[in-house]
């Protein structure tokens, strides 16, 4: 019975646990994908009328040149996806390469070299043979596509801790604390006795002490994706921009067909005459990023508070009836009132916590490492907010999804034997004559420890230093501070 008991109580927990969490990734996943599809519409939009209108307008101009223009768009949808390409290299290396194959087309009375092809683009640049066009789309390009690529990347971050939080086991003294507030009333033959409110916040903090330190750096991401959103939907103007790419491609080629001849004149004067030869976007889009934008606007607003909120959302929808000063529900020795005050959130308030006894100088590493994931993608759409990209790559390990290379979280190990109600009798009849002592009878004394709280560093980002959002440098008491707050947020939320 102990045993049943036991594990029953961590599967329900956990189950509850998991529950909660997979809601929270379904609200982030469901706005990368809405924001995916639409960022994406947006650029095969785009290609499809570069191909359906250069035909007509260029002839042999694009035939001969096609590959030039899908190896863009192919460049910039890897951008997007998160590989680790210059994009603004990319653009040039576009420019480079089609001002090479036209001059070319323009002038097939010549047999032009490799090298005097090198030594054109040196010359034809200093004239700007394309207009303004390639340097005002590569300021705009970019900053749509590194706010897009940063803000579809943040709701797959947050997911992606969400998931790999929810799977942290329940320690041994947690078992043992959740099984006294659910199980053992079975024991005194009060089954139908909910636990107090108060009771269960103060297990369900302690239990979740870890996740609810979460807390600070998870408001500071949605935070930033709140931000990033309205630079989306607003300066940065991403359906314009996007969406018009191979509008202002075709300006640009104008530009250099009306500049022919003075182009020409001025390469052929600083790199000699070469041999003779022998031989958009719509309205629909605007009204669609404004409703995609608003959406994960609202989504990001709604879960700031997840983590600490949750210990009050489990224990009010799953658990308890009533309220802490109800005196006929389960205080975990009798029904009665629960007296003792409910703690703070997070691991560092759990220090005198009487119902889990919490080791606040121990951290649990996989929810560390985690809070450093919610650090770096924050960074990261802090340098997207003013425009300045980041290297993915540098911090994102393709085994583990996105995550800090380098550092392996370490999964505090909680294998001791759990004590449990039902005593060493197993033919109790339920009327409380089995239920040991140490474990329903009487409440842990506990005396306040004078020992300050450990704190521990947290361990430097990879990848590119940032400023702004990004070059936030938290003490490490303070980190601590932060973690336990998250822990009891995720708490309440797993009991709903």
């Amino acid at each position: 019975m102990e045993e049943n008991f036991a594990n029953k109580s961590r599967s329900e927990f956990e189950a509850m646990t998991k529950e909660a969490g997979r809601s929270v990734q379904m609200i982030l996943t469901a706005q990368h994908r809405s924001f995916d599809g639409y960022f994406q519409d947006l650029l095969n939009k785009s290609e499809k009328a570069l191909y359906e209108a250069f035909p007509t307008m260029y002839g042999e101009l694009y035939m001969q040149n096609m590959k030039v223009f899908k190896d863009l768009y192919s460049e910039l949808r890897r951008y997007y996806r998160g590989s680790n390409i210059n994009l603004e290299e990319a653009l040039n290396e576009f420019w480079t390469r089609l001002l090479e194959r036209l001059f070319k087309l323009m002038n097939p009375q010549y047999h032009i070299t490799d090298e005097y092809l090198d030594c054109m683009v040196k010359h034809a640049e200093q004239h700007k043979p394309f207009g303004e066009v390639p340097r005002d789309l590569k300021v705009k390009a970019t900053r749509a596509f590194i706010a897009a690529r940063s803000y579809a990347q943040g709701f797959l971050v947050g997911s992606d801790v969400v998931r790999k939080v929810s799977q942290v086991s329940l320690s041994h003294e947690c078992t043992r604390a959740v099984m006294k507030l659910m199980y053992c009333p079975h024991c005194r033959g009060m089954s139908s006795v909910k636990p107090c409110n108060n009771y269960c916040l103060n297990v369900v903090k302690g239990c979740l002490a870890n996740q609810a330190d979460l807390n600070t750096e998870w408001k500071y991401l949605m935070d930033s994706l709140i931000v990033v959103a309205d630079r989306i939907d607003g300066p940065y103007n991403v359906d314009t921009v996007i969406g018009t790419i191979h509008m202002r491609i075709a300006e640009a080629i104008s530009n250099l067909q009306e500049n022919k001849d003075s182009i020409t004149a001025k390469v052929f004067q600083g790199c000699g005459n070469p041999k003779i030869n022998t031989k958009g976007s719509s309205s629909e889009d605007k009204k669609r990023r404004g409703k995609v934008t608003l959406e994960a606007k609202s989504s990001a607003q709604a879960l700031k508070s997840y983590w600490v909120t949750l210990p009050n959302v489990l224990c009010s929808k799953k658990v308890t009836a009533g309220s802490g000063a109800d005196d006929k529900c389960w205080n975990g020795m009798t029904k009665g009132s629960y007296l003792p005050e409910v703690m703070g959130d997070g691991l560092a308030n759990q220090i005198n916590n009487p119902e889990v006894e919490v080791d606040i100088t121990k951290p649990d590493m996989t929810i560390r490492q985690q809070i450093m994931q919610l650090k770096i993608m924050t960074n990261r759409l802090g340098n997207a907010n003013i425009g300045n990209d980041v290297d993915f790559q540098d911090a994102s390990d393709p085994a583990e999804g996105p995550g800090l290379r380098g550092v392996s979280p370490t999964r505090l190990s909680h294998a001791q034997p759990v004590p449990t109600c039902a005593g060493d009798d197993t033919s109790g009849s339920g009327s409380g004559d089995a239920c040991p002592d140490d474990v329903c009878g009487k409440r842990l004394a506990k005396s306040p420890s004078t020992r300050p709280p450990e704190t521990h560093a947290i361990p430097k980002q990879s990848g590119h230093g940032v400023s702004g959002a990004s070059s936030r440098s938290l003490p490490s008491a303070f980190l601590l501070l932060l973690l336990l707050s998250v822990a009891l947020l995720a708490t309440q939320r797993l009991w709903r």
